[in-house]
């Protein structure tokens, strides 16, 4: 299962992407099912999620009642028809990874770690894909990562790495872009500050989170390892890797970050990236640029790039 949030005609709803386009589930629920109230749990991604197999269950009911409707070119869009905001826009936490695929430490020429770095983006800092990546007006150096997210199912605290896959829901392509000059004092790494990078402003500015375009399932990937990885820039191919390069599985991830943390549904953990960063030599984007990140069996995620005009 694909799942989506979507503009259509100025109204935010979702999707559940289908071989017949994407099916507006809250249209196809009043039409199907019939009653004078839609669920609110088919108004919302994360109300998804937390709402679990029955959920699911009714949504599975309208992909496959659609296509029997008199009238059921009313009930999807095409893709070209709606805007993609983030699959989740509302998560509690966005968890990112440093430095957790080989060959990007080697890049960086930093040592492999010895547990998971955490940092953490806000949600202003996601787009859905199709939406613009702004460089704000005091930065040059603008990176880009592309990633695996694991989108959390279920709520959870001192989850066991054996026990991990009953809490996913799912995963989506994720963009972990980075402001280099804001993330990294003046001097570094020569001239070390005391309190090291700064990462918020790094890594949390305006549209920093890409994501999507949709959620999928994880029934509908089965193993995350080896899933392939690129990031293309205008065509140019910046970064490729595979998840089995990630030097903490995601098993280890969620194992780490729960001892103390309750994850809940709708959570976002993204789980690293490969080589080819720009920080490591490769240009910074610039306004104009169309940055595509795609990871196989989920998705590509197209944003352009746009330099933010203050009058």
């Amino acid at each position: 299962m694909k799942l989506a949030t979507i503009t259509i005609h100025g109204s935010i709803k979702v999707g559940a992407l289908t071989e017949y386009g994407i099916l507006d589930l809250s249209k196809a629920y009043t039409e199907i099912i019939g009653g004078d109230t839609v669920p609110g749990y088919l108004l919302s991604v994360k109300e998804i999620l937390c709402k679990g197999d029955e959920a699911y269950n009714t949504i599975m009911k309208l992909i496959m009642e659609a296509p029997k409707m008199n009238d059921q070119r009313a009930l999807y869009c095409s893709y070209e028809e709606v805007g993609f905001k983030a699959p989740i826009p509302d998560p509690q936490k966005i968890l990112c990874v440093a430095a957790n695929y080989y060959s990007h430490t080697r890049e960086l020429r930093s040592e492999v770690p010895e547990a998971p770095y955490f940092f953490g983006k806000y949600n202003n800092a996601l787009i859905g894909h199709g939406e613009n990546i702004i460089i704000p007006k005091s930065s040059t150096k603008v990176d880009y990562e592309v990633e695996l997210a694991v989108v959390i199912g279920k709520r959870g605290k001192y989850i066991s790495s054996n026990d991990v896959d009953e809490y996913i829901a799912g995963y989506m392509v994720f963009n972990d872009v980075s402001f280099r000059d804001k993330q990294f004092p003046p001097g570094w790494p020569e001239k070390k500050s005391s309190y090291g990078m700064n990462w918020i402003l790094g890594k949390s500015l305006d549209s920093a989170a890409p994501c999507g375009p949709y959620l999928v399932t994880k029934d509908e990937i089965g193993s995350p390892y080896p899933l392939k990885l690129t990031l293309r820039v205008n065509g140019e191919v910046r970064q490729e890797g595979n998840t089995e390069e990630m030097i903490f599985k995601i098993g280890q991830l969620v194992e780490y970050v729960s001892d103390g943390m309750t994850l809940e549904p709708g959570d976002i953990i993204a789980t690293g990236t490969p080589a080819g960063v720009a920080a490591a030599g490769k240009p910074y984007l610039k306004h104009g640029d169309i940055v595509e990140a795609e990871i196989e069996k989920i998705g590509l995620l197209r944003n352009t790039v746009i330099k933010e005009m203050i009058r």
